[in-house]
């Protein structure tokens, strides 16, 4: 067993239990990672254990014990005297049903409302995907040193803090989930369309929320607006292979294949997504995925009932990103001439300077109004804010369409 694919199946489950047995973060990553070395040691010359989820914990833990004794006889304090011997003395329950509560443990505990948002995403980047830090640095365009020294943080506050690794009350549970909710939103949306790096699609990431998601959902299966967030991201999944082209290049809504689309994945999505909005769900997850539900059952998309859908999404959801999301569609439905009245209102304001797909929106419908000049400046303007290699590859190759455009007059 290589160590990608040994990782990629265990890292997760064997770093939520160690944490469950020694309620210390920076312990238990450092020595599941020393289990998977000697994992990759051991088992080529002595063969592969039957239960390897049992074998990597157990060394784990013993990692875990030789760390706390080594403290214990340095210091001479007698607080990691006590810890050592309750760790010695807790028994290991590596059931099932016990391996899925830790998981579910372990991303209640990285969504403590006591962190802040962007805390709570990469530690559950970190800890329950198994992302490198390079990688979540990557997403948060940030220096690898900054993350890591923003995970580091992160854990010393939760050990200082004694933030429990355990789920809410049940009580506290649905104001809990509405933090849960949206860090596997934001894991979905970082692997739907990623914000920096080479690739536009990290399928791994939207793997590893709608794992998550199908986890939260069985632990609250009455629960309508997860159920219609777990329906939005099979919507959007669904057209994954459509998305990108045989080069890697970015295929538009309107130039893909929809032959190409998921069906499995729709079928599941839209049923549930129907049960959840039965059963009263409102929240934003519903909406967007009533919209994505829209592009995955017809053959063509009906943009007026899309146009509706983002005027309720903006009534709950007022925002500059709605908003342009919105002046799109409108596009759609009513012409670019509308769509750029809209779009420039949204410019005035300010609220998105920075923000490239701005610039790309205005420039792909001063494109379509063959208005070449004004459409190439905006492309160039996208092109300067732009992070992700694909996506300027995309406006790149546009722009040199409108500047041919404009050259020939055509």
């Amino acid at each position: 067993m290589n160590l990608e694919s040994l990782y990629r199946e265990e890292w997760r489950r064997v770093l939520a239990t160690t944490v469950r047995l020694t309620g210390d973060f920076d312990l238990s990553e450092e020595a599941v990672q020393d289990a998977f070395v000697a994992a990759l040691e051991q088992w080529p010359r002595d063969g592969a254990p039957e239960n390897p989820y049992a074998w990597l914990v157990g060394t784990a833990r013993h990692r875990v014990l030789d760390q706390l004794r080594r403290r214990a006889r340095a210091l001479q304090k007698q607080a990691e005297v006590e810890r050592l011997s309750e760790l010695e003395r807790r028994e290991i329950d590596l059931s099932e049903a016990s391996m899925v509560d830790d998981q579910l443990r372990l991303i209640f505990t990285c969504c403590h409302p006591a962190l802040d948002v962007d805390a709570q995403v990469a530690l559950t980047l970190r800890t329950v995907c198994g992302l490198a830090t390079e990688e979540i640095a990557r997403s948060f365009l940030v220096p690898v040193a900054t993350m890591a020294q923003r995970l580091v943080r992160v854990k010393r506050k939760i050990r200082d803090a004694r933030l429990p690794f355990a789920m809410p009350p049940r009580d506290r549970l649905a104001e809990r989930l509405e933090g849960v909710m949206l860090v596997v939103y934001l894991v979905f949306t970082e692997g739907y369309a990623a914000t920096s790096g080479k690739t536009w699609i990290r399928q791994p990431l939207c793997e590893e929320a709608i794992r998550l998601g199908r986890l939260v959902c069985e632990l609250i299966p009455r629960n309508p607006d997860l159920r219609a967030l777990l329906a939005l991201m099979l919507l959007h999944d669904s057209r994954r292979m459509a998305r990108v082209g045989p080069d890697e290049e970015i295929v538009t809504l309107e130039e893909q294949d929809r032959a190409l689309w998921d069906r499995r994945e729709i079928a599941e999505g839209v049923p549930l997504l129907e049960a959840a909005l039965r059963d009263g769900a409102k929240s934003e997850y519903a909406l967007q995925a009533a919209i994505a539900a829209l592009h995955a059952r017809a053959g063509h998309t009906d943009w007026a009932q899309i146009v509706r859908l983002y005027d309720a999404l903006f009534a709950i959801k007022p925002t500059a990103v709605v908003e342009l999301n919105r002046a799109a569609a409108v596009a759609m439905a009513e012409g670019p001439a509308r769509g750029l009245e809209l779009i420039d209102a949204l410019e005035a304001k300010g609220e998105l300077d920075g923000y490239h797909l701005l610039a790309a929106a205005r420039a792909d419908l001063l494109r379509r109004e063959r208005r070449w000049h004004e459409a190439s400046e905006a492309y160039r303007r996208a092109l300067e804010l732009v992070t992700n290699e694909p996506e300027r590859r995309y406006l790149s190759r546009r722009l040199d369409e409108v500047e041919r455009a404009n050259r020939t007059g055509s």
